[in-house]
């Protein structure tokens, strides 16, 4: 009986995890946008013909991260509709996608690096001095704790982390959206950001 017991107990363990892996992540555009001033979408470059591939990893090629974040950040900023025309130019530095692996033992979680810049249309310059690079993660859900390689996909893997590097670039333009975008504080209130999916340094255009 206490070998049987031993046995099962992980079996059980990982059959919850599957459990969890069935619950569906929230989608961040299901959230208001925050206001931006006058900033409205342009255009939107991304480059990642450079981009490092860290072992354990699914191999993606550049133009299917392009098309990847190209349409996440398309999706997300082209509800703002301001006065002002801002471009995106944006470079992928690395990535990891999970690979299938043990679960609980050995559970891979993807990642992305990335590089950010914003120019102003009118002004045909770049508001931020150097390239903000961020670092984005899958975030933790049912489906990641026991590796997404597991229970995603490469292009799933790939919609994920560029759906949360939309929300951190939106998150970046709040910060900085009285001096770049100017947004009056006392004219409108903030909305509540929208979370990140599952939770929820080269420069471009240089």
């Amino acid at each position: 009986m206490f070998r049987a017991a031993s046995v099962f107990r992980p079996a059980l363990l990982i059959g919850g995890l599957w459990v969890l892996a069935a619950c569906a992540a929230k989608d961040p555009m299901d959230s208001p946008a925050e206001p931006l001033g006058d900033f409205s979408l342009g255009y939107t470059i991304v480059v990642a013909d450079n981009a490092k591939l860290v072992p354990p990893s699914r191999s993606a090629t550049a133009e299917e991260w392009q098309a990847a974040l190209k349409q996440a950040l398309e999706r997300r900023f082209s509800r703002y509709e301001g006065d002002k025309l801002y471009h995106f130019g944006i470079n992928v530095d690395g990535y990891a996608l999970a690979v299938p692996g043990v679960p609980v033992v050995a559970a891979p979680k993807s990642v992305l690096v990335i590089s950010a810049n914003v120019w102003d249309d009118a002004a045909k310059a770049k508001l931020n001095a150097e390239a903000e690079q961020m670092t984005i993660f899958e975030g933790m859900s049912g489906e990641t704790v026991v590796g997404s390689g597991l229970t995603r996909s490469k292009d799933q893997q790939m919609q994920v982390l560029a759906a949360n590097a939309a929300w951190r670039i939106e998150r970046w333009l709040v910060e900085n959206r009285e001096a770049w975008f100017g947004y009056d504080p006392a004219a409108e209130a903030p909305t509540a950001a929208a979370a990140p999916l599952d939770e929820v340094s080269a420069a471009v255009l240089e």
